[in-house]
C-alpha cells in the first residue's frame, strides 16, 4: 500500500505538477529524501542547510502537524498520508 504524499500548489510545481505520490519511507524525512531522489532540488525547498524542516511549509501526517509529533523523524506506516502545504502568513 505504501505512504501517500499529497503536495499542495507551489510544491507540486517542483514535481512536474504531480500532487499525489507514493513512498515506502519509514519516517517524514525519508519521504523528503524519496522525493529528492525523484525530483532533484525539492529537498532544498523543504529543508534548510542543516537538514531541518523549513517553516514555510507545514507537513501533516494523517492530519496532525509534525511540529507537534516528532518532527522530521515522525514514523510512518503503510496507509499513512503525508500532506505538504505552504504555511499561511497574514497580518
Amino acid at each position: 500500500m505504501g505512504i501517500t504524499i499529497k503536495l499542495a500548489g507551489s510544491i507540486a510545481l517542483l514535481t512536474g505538477g504531480r500532487d499525489v505520490l507514493e513512498s515506502g519511507a519509514s519516517n517524514v524525512m525519508g519521504c523528503i529524501d524519496d522525493l529528492e531522489a525523484r525530483f532533484s532540488g525539492i529537498k532544498n525547498s523543504l529543508c534548510d542547510d542543516s537538514g531541518n524542516l523549513k517553516g514555510v511549509f507545514n507537513i501533516y501526517v494523517n492530519g496532525e502537524n509534525v511540529k507537534y509529533l516528532q518532527g522530521a523523524v515522525t514514523p510512518l506506516e503503510d496507509g499513512d498520508e503525508v500532506s505538504i502545504i505552504p504555511a499561511m502568513a497574514g497580518g
